[in-house]
């Protein structure tokens, strides 16, 4: 088959691109100027791969050179060297070879069977970035017992940092144990609430155990304006750089920043390439740093950082909802909420922070979930707040809308138990469902009365009877929102209410649920009593017609009901016939006589068409 031209395929790529459906103002996010100078870096890589070997050296040379002296600049980072990847843990992996290549001399000669005899340990966070470790050791060929997690403080400072002295002793344990303290993974900002752990205490650590000390997170590297967390940052080994997300810059590759005196050793870890091609993934970073240069990089930052109106020394502001809140808000007491009352607030904070995305998409808010606190909204600007544009009015209208959820939760979320209370109080007519992960009042079913039917036709009533009913408390002039629950949700048939306001009166409708419930059923069961009578008497009345045909046959004679005899017959000696009429009574459910008498010679007509077609005298 032949090739298309380009306008084919460039119009093809569009439809692949934008859903036909698709409203033009929600196909694309507008990436700005200076995300065009990235995206542009692309294009350009392309075209300068094919220079001449020499000229493409000193190009590619020049912009690697130029982008890691401006960020090493930029982060005070001295002597530092530059790695720029796609993966944003590809930079560690390469370090953690880096490493062991200096601490064991033989490794490149013995490989991995060197490190038996001391095991390397890789000591990181509880609370750091999930599946990091296990990464490395999948990427380093090492056993998951050479990861080993440092739990956080738990009784003194913060819960989401690691603990300093727990960490020197398990470092101790294991020298005890012959194994060799390798690498330590600090956060400068956790994946979930954005903590910083303590840098320079961590950084002496290492030394005195000559441990290489890597800084992933980087959520605040911009915003610990302290000279004190810098001057530690900046002492580490090596930190891993996502300056694609604080700037709004597309496709722009990550960049792991290290110190190492050996290019030897650099090279063998993968951390340089001597292939030109491979270092023209810095050019849409070094486009874009040009462009914005450091001044816009800096109103960045700060625009980003001004959005969070607080003294704090993190840009990530989390928020939930809590039974305290809730309690406030309603002038009552946190005691007596339901069993489960995590999984509820869960469930409620899900249910907030999806709210404020839609109604606010510009703010950047979204739902994390952390191991202590559960379930939480974020605000973090620094990581989006350049790519969708986020200004402080998107912050003001966050705060109107986040006020006007508020007293709707709090209201639901007090309403709960006398909802159930309710629901019991209509058994067994009703049913409470009890499904902690739904947000909102709650969940009912209507169970009819099934006794004498088997499982199958159980099941299919209780359907037939919790659909009917959904749609008629759809069909209500009410702002209550009913639906059939979670999309994947484990209960079937049931009725799932949404969150209400303080001025719905519950008992009132728990009420109209059951007796909208009640008058399905029995219009159901008035439906098939209606349906089993008229099947009867159809049955009935087909038994009648055969008998009178019977008799009819035997008052007429045989003769008659022959085609060509029975003409001649009737024509020389008609026949006074008797019709027997019948009618249905739906209200009795019975088949009622009625006698018709009519001369023979008057169904002359009738008679010679029922000879010759397939029309049965009868029903006439």
């Amino acid at each position: 088959r032949s090739g298309q031209d380009v306008a084919t395929i460039l119009h093809l790529v569009h439809n692949l691109i934008h859903d036909e459906e698709e409203e033009e103002d929600n196909r694309m996010q507008n990436v700005g100027e200076q995300g065009h100078m990235a995206l542009l870096g692309h294009s350009l890589a392309a075209y300068i791969s094919v220079l001449d070997r020499e000229r493409l050296r000193k190009l590619t040379t020049r912009i690697l050179s130029d982008t890691t002296l401006w960020l090493c600049r930029l982060f005070r980072y001295e002597n530092g060297s530059a790695y720029f990847h796609e993966d944003d843990r590809d930079g560690l992996v390469k370090v953690c070879r880096l490493v062991i290549n200096a601490r064991y001399e033989e490794y490149a000669s013995e490989g991995y069977a060197v490190l038996s005899s001391k095991q390397p340990v890789i000591y990181q966070s509880a609370s750091g970035r999930p599946g990091l470790g296990q990464h490395l050791c999948s990427q380093l060929g090492l056993p998951l017992s050479s990861l080993c997690t440092v739990p956080c403080n738990t009784i003194f400072g913060s819960q989401h940092q690691m603990d300093v002295a727990l960490l020197d002793t398990l470092i101790k344990e294991d020298i005890e144990a012959g194994k060799l303290p390798l690498l330590l993974i600090v956060n400068a900002g956790t994946p979930g609430a954005g903590h910083t752990d303590k840098l320079a205490r961590l950084k002496d650590v290492c030394d005195q155990y000559s441990m290489w000390l890597h800084v992933e997170g980087w959520v605040n590297s911009f915003t610990l304006c302290n000279t004190f967390f810098i001057m530690a940052a900046t002492r580490s080994d090596s930190m891993t750089l996502t300056p694609g997300q604080w700037l709004g810059l597309p496709a722009v590759t990550a960049v792991t920043l290290y110190r190492h005196e050996d290019p030897a050793l650099s090279l063998a870890a993968g951390l340089t390439c001597s292939q030109p091609v491979a270092r023209l993934r810095a050019l849409p970073l070094w486009l874009s740093l040009q462009y914005l240069g450091h001044n816009g990089i800096v109103q960045k930052i700060r625009h980003a950082t001004a959005l969070v109106e607080d003294e704090l020394s993190s840009p990530v502001v989390l928020f939930k909802f809590s039974q305290e809140t809730s309690a406030a808000s309603s002038g009552g007491s946190v005691e007596g909420y339901c069993a489960g009352d995590k999984e509820v607030l869960d469930a409620f904070n899900r249910w907030l922070g999806e709210q404020l995305v839609q109604l606010v998409p510009s703010s950047g808010v979204d739902v994390v979930e952390l191991e202590d606190e559960g379930t939480c909204v974020r605000f973090s600007p620094l990581l989006t707040a350049a790519v969708l544009g986020t200004q402080q009015e998107n912050i003001e209208e966050l705060a109107e809308k986040l006020a006007q959820l508020l007293p709707v939760m709090c209201s639901t979320m007090c309403l709960r138990q006398d909802f159930r209370e309710e629901t019991h109080r209509h058994s067994p007519s009703l049913a409470y469902i009890q499904d902690l992960s739904w947000p909102g009042l709650g969940a009912v079913r209507y169970e009819p009365q099934t006794e004498g039917m088997d499982e199958s036709r159980r099941k299919q009533e209780l359907e037939k009877i919790n659909t009917e009913l959904l749609k008629k408390l759809q069909d209500l002039d009410t702002d209550i929102v009913f639906s059939t629950g979670p999309e994947f949700g484990t209960e079937e048939h049931c009725v799932f209410i949404g969150m209400v306001t303080e001025d719905v009166d519950v008992s009132e409708l728990v009420d109209t649920v059951a007796a909208l419930g009640r008058d399905i059923e029995e219009s159901g069961r008035l439906l098939e009593n209606m349906t089993e009578v008229v099947r009867k008497g159809i049955l009935e009345a087909e038994q009648q017609l055969q008998l009178a045909n019977e008799e009819k046959l035997m008052e007429e004679g045989m003769l008659r009901q022959l085609p060509l005899v029975g003409s001649v017959l009737n024509w020389f000696s008609p026949f006074q016939s008797s019709i027997k009429g019948r009618t249905f009574n739906l209200a009795a459910g019975t088949v009622c006589h009625c006698m018709v008498t009519i001369r023979e010679d008057t169904l002359k007509f009738y008679r010679h068409r029922n000879e010759t077609s397939d029309t049965v005298l009868g029903d006439h």
